[in-house]
């Protein structure tokens, strides 16, 4: 069997190339999944500029006879049982989850139960247990058939908002009244916007994007205000914190200087603007609190241990069913045939050329 594979260069995300690699037998204990769709979002960009530093290469290893320096983006999406040599799971039976961006993918399942199972295979067992699960969508409760497409847009950039709003609320926001969000216009922001809404209403929320987002941002109305990045060193001084998922250096240190000691606490996420991007590990002196980096799945690992996995998905699920409702219309679904299709929009992202108002889906 052939499968074709975005093969993205590691040290220059500007090259990226669709290659046809011929897939072994598939092994005992093993099933192979036909990817049926995913997303890109700038969310897949930020697992590649981490990529060295949190492991994101490390999931989908690159097939071929030439693959040094090489690495597959992860993606979020959907996808079919073509073969199984495992009584458990059935050909024809449809998941979710971490799939590379290539069409064809094979996993070994363990801990198999009727709403999913993990990938044991032995080269993604040091990462994250969040990215190795999937969901068996016949008996998933977050499955939705008619919003299969906001699942894979939306999703994991919403739990990601999710979760930073809970982490915020357990520290009672650090004492601050107003939370400023840079790349306002992002998904992630987006879902962190719409869960403070309900959850911490008394928390003001100011919106920071690029000129061109405004409009936009703006139509979302999930902001109490909207303002560009030249606007920074206008906006009042309150006690606040900051949500930085641009990952832009100068926009960073521009926040910080302006609130210097009424920053409360400085929060790193994302790296949407990959040509300004800063390093986690930079030790530059900014005035107030150092900067913190927000990792995902060890607050998702830490909320479900409190909550259990049964309760902690019903409050995701609430929570998640309020934010298709308030951003209904907001994003149009633009779904895109073909793997060359995802290596144009992987590279359109990387360079910066995004509508927000749009939601890429890819059906290789």
């Amino acid at each position: 069997m052939m499968n074709q594979q975005v093969q993205v260069r590691k040290n220059d995300l500007s090259q990226a190339e669709v290659v046809e690699v011929r897939m072994g037998e598939l092994a005992p204990g093993a099933i192979r999944l036909d990817v049926e769709s995913f997303a890109v979002t700038s969310n897949n960009v930020t697992y590649a500029v981490m990529g060295d530093s949190f492991g994101y290469w490390n999931f989908f290893l690159p097939m071929g006879a030439d693959t040094d320096g090489r690495g597959i983006v992860p993606m979020w999406g959907h996808a079919r049982v073509a073969q199984s040599n495992i009584p458990e799971i059935e050909v024809g039976e449809r998941v979710y989850g971490y799939l590379p961006m290539a069409d064809a993918l094979d996993v070994t399942p363990g801990k198999v139960t009727p709403t999913g199972f993990v990938d044991l295979v032995e080269h993604r067992q040091p990462m994250s247990p969040v990215y190795n699960q999937y969901s068996r969508l016949a008996a998933d409760p977050e499955h939705d058939p008619d919003h299969e497409a906001e699942r894979m847009i939306f999703g994991p950039l919403f739990r990601t908002g999710f979760l930073i709003e809970y982490f915020m609320r357990q520290e009672n926001w650090f004492g601050a009244g107003e939370a400023i969000l840079t790349s306002a216009s992002s998904k992630t922001a987006m879902g962190l916007a719409d869960v403070s809404r309900r959850n911490s209403p008394d928390v003001k929320l100011i919106g920071l994007t690029s000129d061109e987002n405004v409009e936009f941002v703006e139509s979302t109305r999930l902001y109490d205000k909207v303002h560009t990045y030249t606007e920074i060193g206008n906006l009042p001084l309150h006690d606040c914190v900051t949500i930085d998922f641009a990952g832009n250096a100068e926009v960073l240190r521009t926040l910080h200087e302006h609130f210097t000691d009424m920053l409360k606490y400085s929060c790193l996420v994302g790296a949407t603007h990959i040509e300004a991007r800063s390093s986690f590990a930079e030790e530059t002196k900014l005035p107030g609190p150092k900067p913190t980096l927000f990792f995902a799945p060890d607050h998702a690992v830490a909320f479900f241990k409190e909550h259990g996995v049964q309760k902690g998905s019903e409050i995701i699920a609430k929570e998640w069913r309020g934010f298709l409702k308030d951003v209904e219309g907001n994003v149009m679904i633009d779904r895109r045939q073909g793997l060359e299709a995802a290596r144009e929009v992987f590279l359109a992202m990387t360079s910066g050329a995004v509508d927000p108002a749009k939601g890429i889906v890819i059906e290789p």
